[in-house]
């Protein structure tokens, strides 16, 4: 399978994005501290199958741009570099398929422009709304958030002991190789940890507005940062239908420990009627 590499200007951050395919757009959006490539197992298996599959390296992240300011990575700019995007590939509407911060800015994106996409696919993440009302149980899975948002320590404590804290979110060499190059170099740490630091409000209560978009919310069950109960409750916040999906034995990046299942999960959902 061909894959394009792209440098496309939008709205003067200079974002890289990865093409293959042809027909019926989707939109794959990574999360912390991935890039473009956590979606390698997917990419070919969509585009075999008649989409045109877009995967950007996310603001700050891979070989697109990252800005230095903090407020750079508030939700509402990786938004607009979404729809900016889409504006500039001549894309009127999209399907979207986000996982971990992918699946946030997936979130908003329903709640701010549904007119612009025909489905989306929250991987992990469920509706703001339901992260936030999903109990202790959910705030204490999200210990290390509070460690993230110290500046300069952060960083020290992750890149300690040789990627310690890396090494042990992973048990797959491939993978952890892919963070390091793309984590190593000057700057890439900070920007992906200002994810968090920027968008601290998301935690807060707030009215969040339920989606006109249909979607499907998938949950592993090894995961240790998200629970069940926010992607199950995310059903109270989707007028348009919601569909749970939950993979056994998988963990956080399913994408790679359960390739196979949510490739056909994917397929069945994205594939026009």
């Amino acid at each position: 399978m061909k894959l394009e590499s792209h440098y496309i200007d939008v709205h003067g951050l200079r974002q890289h994005v990865v093409c293959a395919g042809s027909g019926p757009a989707v939109i794959l959006m990574h999360g912390f501290p991935d890039t473009h490539a956590i979606w390698r197992h997917q990419i070919p298996a969509l585009a075999a199958q008649g989409f045109r599959v877009i995967a950007p390296d996310m603001r700050g992240y891979g070989k697109t741009d990252a800005p230095p300011a903090i407020a750079a990575y508030a939700i509402e700019f990786l938004c607009a570099d979404i729809l900016g995007l889409m504006d500039k590939l001549g894309l009127e509407k999209a399907a979207l398929v986000g996982h971990d911060w992918g699946g946030l800015v997936g979130w908003q994106l329903c709640m701010d422009a549904p007119q612009r996409f025909e489905r989306f696919v929250a991987l992990s993440t469920g509706h703001p709304a339901a992260i936030a009302n999903a109990g202790l149980t959910q705030q204490m899975r999200f210990w290390y958030i509070l460690g993230f948002l110290m500046p300069v320590v952060a960083e020290h404590a992750i890149r300690a002991n040789d990627w310690f804290f890396l090494r042990q979110m992973t048990r797959r060499p491939d993978q952890l190789a892919l963070w390091r190059e793309a984590l190593e170099p000057e700057g890439r740490l900070t920007a992906a940890l200002n994810y968090y630091r920027a968008n601290i409000k998301l935690g807060r209560p707030h009215h969040w507005r339920p989606v006109e978009v249909p979607v499907m919310g998938v949950w592993s069950d090894r995961d240790p940062a998200l629970g069940e109960k926010q992607m199950l409750d995310s059903v109270h916040h989707c007028r348009a239908g919601f569909r749970y999906e939950r993979l056994s034995g998988a963990g956080h990046w399913m994408q790679l420990s359960a390739t196979g299942p949510l490739n056909a999960l994917l397929l069945d959902f994205l594939r026009p009627a």
